[in-house]
């Protein structure tokens, strides 16, 4: 902003521009002080928005439909594996086994689970390929995404994801590591 003065232009450009400044922070100011409506305590002025209550999953197997209870919050990382494995246990009913593991086992892949906050599946990375019976990968893979949710882990530290071992056997039918690791 160019003002001419006679007496000195410097001056009249200062006040000017600290004119402007003036005339910006009080309109500011101005418009939260009197755009403000009061409201009585304890009325927020956003609408909030409901916190989605989780719901029971239903899994559809040959032994027909299951409902899996709604998670837990895990409170540590240990605690969110072993919901999640309890989790591919009951929602895989037909290709699951829980005793002892077999001495020999037919395939071990194991899985990167990674999750969102509300502990939905955001992806799965396969870290290890067993070498003979690759189609249990699919299956392991299968049996994550049928267990989800896995509980709200938005209070855990980042990031949100835990390996899983899955221990096959020569029927094609796994255990989780993490049931072992008590």
């Amino acid at each position: 902003m160019h003002c001419v003065d006679v007496a000195g232009g410097k001056l009249v450009r200062r006040v000017v521009s600290y004119g402007l400044w003036f005339a910006v922070a009080f309109g500011v100011v101005g418009c939260s002080l009197f755009g403000k409506k009061e409201e009585p305590a304890g009325v927020s002025a956003r609408p909030v928005a409901p916190t989605p209550v989780p719901m029971p999953t239903t899994v559809n197997t040959s032994k027909g439909a299951i409902k899996l209870p709604v998670p837990n919050t895990p409170k540590s990382w240990a605690d969110a594996r072993q919901q999640a494995a309890n989790r591919m246990v009951l929602a895989n009913p037909d290709v699951v086994y829980t005793g002892k593991p077999p001495d020999i086992l037919l395939a071990i892949p194991v899985l990167t689970i990674e999750l969102h906050a509300d502990g939905g599946i955001k992806n799965i990375a396969v870290m290890r390929y067993p070498s003979q019976a690759r189609e249990t990968v699919a299956m392991a893979m299968a049996a994550v995404r049928r267990a989800a949710p896995f509980g709200d882990v938005s209070r855990l530290p980042k990031p949100w994801k835990f390996n899983e071992t899955f221990l096959f056997n020569a029927d094609k039918k796994f255990k989780p590591m993490t049931l072992d690791q008590r």
